[in-house]
């Protein structure tokens, strides 16, 4: 089987040029955490990356579906969805996406005097399984916000507001427990539970059976009592979920159709755009365009 880098069908990266890299080394603020290049590569099959000399920079390996390797040194990690990793940025490595089950993975490299303050004293995978008050989501949208961000341009305040939010997106894999605490624990019902963890996995293929087993019901009982609820089928609830993640892709990012059809968990293109047509009367593509010209969605009677 091939080995390579890079090429995924809906992958999308940056890499700051060095002499960007260079400015910021010498920046009093910068200096302190940047990001030298960042990515996500969905379901990326045959991905594989040695680097048989230390690189000089921590990478982050978030991955959250799928599975791979990941070797430091002598030691072979494997990683599942729903697991991060930080290789040492002193250290040769390699990393590899399983050849059955391909992980999808955001990956970040960074470095800065402050850099390890956010490195688990452990190099090894950690778990940060979905739960009632995690906040998934909000994570990947802060990585949203940093790709954004640097795509805009490398102008000194874009490079300035991407190292404060470099600070948060680490600090919420580095400090899990304070970031979901932060938010409101009152008790949901299992319904509203079961639909956070839809909203938390929105970028997966989830099953009925996940589902009924992460609510702790079997899958008859479990469909019955959320179609009872919400009056619409779990699969179909999701999927429009699903849609609205899309429709908010389509309105403020410039990502491709493609792209945006494994930000939601869909793998082919064209069952993505019959599904979205289906759910909202128009195609991608028309959608984005009448939203560009400031157009409605809403017919006139």
């Amino acid at each position: 089987m091939p080995r390579i880098k890079d090429g995924f069908r809906g992958e999308r990266a940056i890499v700051l040029p060095r002499m960007i890299v260079e400015e910021m080394e010498k920046d009093a603020l910068l200096s302190t955490l940047y990001i030298t290049d960042m990515g996500y590569y969905p379901h990326a099959s045959n991905h594989y990356r040695e680097r048989k000399e230390p690189l000089g920079q921590y990478v982050l390996i978030y991955c959250v579906d799928g599975e791979g390797l990941c070797r430091v040194g002598e030691l072979t990690h494997k990683m599942r969805g729903h697991q991060y990793m930080i290789l040492p940025a002193d250290k040769p490595h390699a990393y590899q996406a399983d050849g059955l089950n391909p992980w999808t993975i955001y990956w970040v490299h960074f470095k800065g005097k402050l850099a390890e303050k956010y490195v688990p004293a452990e190099t090894r995978p950690v778990s940060i399984v979905p739960g009632e008050h995690s906040r998934i989501d909000r994570r990947i949208e802060l990585f949203e916000e940093l790709f954004s961000t640097l795509k805009l341009g490398f102008t000194h305040d874009n490079l300035c507001y991407a190292c404060a939010v470099l600070h948060y997106f680490l600090a919420t894999f580095n400090y899990c427990s304070s970031y979901r605490d932060a938010v409101s624990t009152q008790s949901e019902d299992s319904i509203r539970s079961i639909i956070h963890y839809m909203e938390e996995n929105i970028g997966r293929k989830l099953s009925i059976a996940e589902m009924a087993e992460y609510a702790g019901y079997s899958t008859s009982y479990f469909s019955t009592l959320f179609s009872e609820v919400m009056e619409q089928a779990p699969m179909a609830y999701f999927n429009q979920l699903k849609m609205q993640r899309a429709c908010e892709l389509l309105d403020f990012t410039d990502m491709r159709i493609n792209q945006i059809c494994y930000k939601v968990g869909i793998d082919d293109p064209y069952y993505f755009s019959r599904l979205f047509r289906q759910t909202m009367g128009i195609s991608p593509k028309e959608y984005r365009r009448i939203n560009q010209k400031g157009g409605s969605l809403i017919k006139e009677q």
